[in-house]
């Protein structure tokens, strides 16, 4: 028979003594939350008999944390099942207890979105937000920094010195991702591509599209990418700034979407492509780009893996908040994309 975990077993595979074992339990003197983590989580894999009991002691203990996160258009899909996400990450975080707290910047003007980071920040431990890289963005984040509110970014990164780090895609890859499906996928060697991006404030949208021109340059220089257009992230503006592309370049062979605005630019194609054998790569898998798959509008969709990423900066903001945590600069945060194509709807 199997024999019975001992306190001495769960100190050995935490690295610990056994009195630091017998605090985490009974309470008896403080213990940093680290290593209470770490002999909850030792006790756990051996199958220690009393680790729900050092679960509720560390929770006893423990005070709620508030994660604030900032995000945009709230009346977007892609924002309501990331808010979902976040507060699902947050609810299941066990032993630490934490309460998210969303909210969605419709003005997307820097000052505005500066004002609003720094009245989320003076209600919570953390932040993590969806900006621009702006000037005021940037003094926003070092003050949270001097008021001790560690701020990540999300989806794109931010050139704020004391940002405590980025979570996200990495959007070189995603850009010379998009160049690949293109290249590959088109019947000609040559002919024009476009590219849209929500706007050159955000790095990640910049660092894609500056990839996605690399990369075919480097591997395909009979297509020439055209003058980069701008939509806002606007369903509308996207569709218009299309059916214009459309109109004005016969030769157009591909067309990659580095931000939002899908619904707008899948519209566009078609009303005005259906007889063109155009190579589409846009972001994100909703009801609109399964739908646009199936159909061959689009061949390729790259995709954010929003558990991942809820669960991965709850963890990070966490972390950022124990008692004792020292900045030491930026951490980088990388997850791997999703991939979707017509032959793999469910």
């Amino acid at each position: 028979m199997k024999s019975k975990v001992t306190l001495n077993d769960v100190a050995e595979a935490a690295g610990v003594s056994t009195a630091t074992v017998d605090r985490v339990l009974n309470s008896r003197l403080p213990v940093r939350e680290g290593t209470a983590l770490r002999v909850i989580s030792a006790a756990e894999k051996l199958g220690y008999h009393a680790v729900g009991v050092m679960r509720a002691r560390l929770k006893e203990r423990v005070p709620v944390r508030h994660l604030g996160f900032c995000l945009q258009k709230r009346n977007e899909h892609f924002y309501q099942t990331l808010a979902a996400a976040l507060q699902q990450a947050a609810a299941q975080n066990q032993p630490e207890t934490c309460v998210a707290h969303i909210t969605f910047m419709d003005a997307l003007e820097p000052a505005a979105i500066a004002e609003q980071l720094l009245e989320l920040g003076s209600k919570v431990d953390a932040l993590a937000i969806v900006a621009v890289d702006h000037p005021h963005v940037t003094a926003a984040v070092e003050t949270l920094y001097e008021q001790g509110k560690p701020c990540f970014a999300l989806l794109s990164d931010i050139s704020a010195p004391h940002r405590a780090g980025y979570i996200g895609l990495d959007n070189r890859q995603r850009g010379r991702t998009a160049a690949w499906a293109v290249s590959r996928l088109n019947r000609q060697a040559t002919g024009e591509v476009g590219v849209f991006v929500g706007s050159h404030r955000y790095l990640g949208h910049e660092l894609s599209e500056i990839s996605f021109r690399s990369y075919l340059r480097e591997n395909a220089p009979g297509l020439k990418v055209l003058d980069t257009l701008v939509n806002l992230e606007d369903p509308q503006l996207a569709y218009e700034a299309t059916l214009e592309l459309l109109a004005r370049h016969p030769e157009l062979v591909g067309l990659h979407l580095t931000g939002g605005g899908g619904a707008g630019v899948i519209r566009a194609l078609r009303e005005e492509a259906a007889d063109r054998q155009l190579v589409v790569v846009c972001n994100e898998l909703n009801a609109t780009t399964r739908a646009a798959l199936i159909d061959g509008v689009v061949d390729l969709v790259i995709h954010t893996p929003q558990e991942r990423l809820a669960q991965t900066a709850v963890a990070q903001m966490l972390a950022a908040t124990l008692p004792g945590a020292a900045y030491t600069g930026p951490q980088q945060k990388l997850l791997a994309m999703d991939l979707f194509t017509p032959e793999n709807m469910g």
